[in-house]
């Protein structure tokens, strides 16, 4: 495997932005390229937490699988209300630039996203919003219902940051920002829809919003769901990011 740290102009942002992307060094071994995990950090990390933290490139050493690692600051992978498009950044610009530097598939069928806390949030919401470009996602320990998140205390505690990227409470509700009423639209609209993943500690402060998003949409969405002992720290995500890997459908 290669790990490449990349650095680049964002057009959409218009300021450098990096991004850290592993790669198989082999030749691949069908045409179109390698298929790709998009692997999203949470509020508190960056594009290194995931090789910082655990040990990812070995994980899919022997697996024919690249794996990209976008750095997005603190933006809930969203096009802020008062900030950048950071939800368009991660959702457009970065897989095509991935897309074009690297040797890998632009088939939906290799296209994969998964994520921690807010990245979890991040990786439900490519699949909810853009369900013919992915084929699997997957959430540990998901911030998956922001609306719910929003109106409990911790969300009080630094108002302005809530704010700047979702808005008041009426901006969030229903729009593209809530991944419950994502998930009752493409469940609605009767078309192809990704497979889902979750994960959670049951000791994570997280674990009954994931309770309550997997009882709304586990059956809808056909949600693979897993919990067990565990907080909210790396060592539940590095056991449970190898299941995720064990559990995406490669070809």
């Amino acid at each position: 495997m290669a790990l490449l740290h990349v650095h680049f102009k964002s057009d959409t942002l218009g300021m450098k932005m990096a991004m850290d992307v592993i790669v198989p060094e082999r030749t691949c071994p069908r045409p179109g390229g390698w298929p790709t995990l998009y692997l999203l950090h949470g509020l508190s990390s960056d594009h290194t937490s995931w090789q910082r933290k655990t040990s990812i490139e070995r994980y899919v050493e022997d697996m024919n699988l690249a794996v990209v690692m976008p750095s997005v600051h603190r933006s809930f992978y969203t096009d802020m209300r008062h900030g950048m498009r950071y939800w368009t950044f991660v959702s457009e610009e970065v897989p095509a630039l991935c897309e074009r530097l690297f040797p890998l598939s632009t088939h939906r069928a290799d296209r994969f996203a998964a994520g921690l806390s807010m990245g979890g949030y991040g990786a439900f919401k490519l699949g909810l919003l853009l369900p013919e470009r992915y084929a699997a996602v997957a959430s540990l320990s998901g911030a998956v219902d922001m609306v719910a998140l929003s109106n409990e205390d911790a969300a009080h505690e630094d108002p302005a940051f809530w704010a700047d990227v979702f808005g008041d409470i009426e901006d969030l509700r229903g729009g593209e920002n809530d991944l419950a009423a994502a998930a009752r639209r493409l469940t609605e609209s009767g078309g192809e829809k990704p497979r889902f993943y979750m994960a959670c500690g049951t000791e994570d402060f997280l674990y009954r919003n994931n309770l309550g998003f997997l009882q709304a949409f586990g059956d809808a969405l056909a949600i693979d769901y897993e919990e067990g002992p565990g907080e909210h720290t790396w060592a539940f995500w590095d056991e449970y990011i190898q299941r995720v890997l064990r559990w995406l459908p490669l070809r």
